[in-house]
């Protein structure tokens, strides 16, 4: 089965892998989503285009779609990744330095406030390394990428903040968990972090990049694909095409040589992007 949000009709969408419609669940502002590894659970949050949402995220269960609602007690919840051992939930706000950590098995609740200087990163979302106990944010509004220690689960702690391009979205790792990978929406590029160092590998341009946003990675680790919302419509190629509709694109990145390989053209507003996982 695969999950999709629907932000405007306010419900998460269960699908099978024919495409066809399964399941559905009522959710105001349905966001960001994140399957438990092991269990019949996904967790949802709200979408950044929500003002005032309620302080509270959902818990699903996958197999007949009813949902609960969790008190996590700051404003704008929104990242959100699966602890790979299972036992917590990562959620970050958008109003607030803060994370939330919920233990999955009786639903208990830690915050950690972030440094920030008195300014709102805007956790846009996370990302969970497959090889080491490591969390990676990036924040919409301070333009960082953001390395916290998960060893102690429940308890993530800062311990490298890296200066990135504007608006740092949506990241990945790669399967290896040697590098992560974002796009930046305000710059048209992909940054790329190095995992041994922390440091900025590489920063991609090229065709393509459009206000950069969801990003997935193949299971093999060769190809990671970004989604462009280009929704100022930037691609010059499809306005001398006489194209009347706005054409979002796929970019798809080789690791190899962290170029650009190919780019898809899309209809409309590309945001989100999934790929097959591996198989077990």
């Amino acid at each position: 089965f695969w999950y999709v949000s629907l932000i405007g009709d306010n419900r998460v969408l269960k699908f099978d892998r024919e495409n066809r419609l399964v399941g559905q669940a009522p959710f105001a502002a349905a966001g960001m989503l994140a399957l438990h590894p092991t269990r019949d659970l996904l967790y949802v949050t709200r979408s950044m285009t929500a003002v005032n949402p309620p302080q509270r995220i959902g818990v699903l269960k996958r197999s007949d779609m009813t949902i609960d609602e969790v008190d996590v007690f700051f404003p704008r919840p929104h990242a959100v990744a699966v602890d790979p051992r299972g036992t917590h939930v990562y959620v970050g706000s958008l109003g607030e330095n803060r994370i939330a950590s919920l233990t999955v098995e009786t639903q208990e609740l830690e915050l950690t406030d972030v440094p920030g200087g008195g300014t709102p990163h805007s956790f846009v979302q996370f990302a969970i390394s497959p090889t080491a106990p490591v969390l990676v944010a990036t924040t919409e509004l301070t333009a960082k990428a953001l390395v916290f220690n998960i060893g102690q689960a429940g308890s993530p702690r800062l311990i490298k903040s890296i200066d990135v391009k504007p608006a740092p979205w949506d990241p990945v790792f790669t399967p290896d968990g040697k590098f992560v990978y974002f796009g930046n929406q305000r710059t048209n590029t992909v940054t790329v972090l190095d995992a041994a160092t922390w440091t900025v590998a590489s920063v991609i341009e090229g065709k393509g990049l459009a206000e950069p946003y969801g990003s997935a990675i193949s299971a093999d680790g060769r190809y990671v694909y970004i989604a462009n919302r280009n929704l100022k419509a930037a691609q010059e190629h499809a306005h001398a095409a006489g194209n009347p509709e706005r054409i979002a694109t796929v970019v798809v990145i080789d690791t190899a040589t962290k170029s650009i390989a190919k780019v898809i053209e899309v209809p409309g507003d590309a945001t989100g992007v999934g790929t097959r996982p591996a198989p077990r």
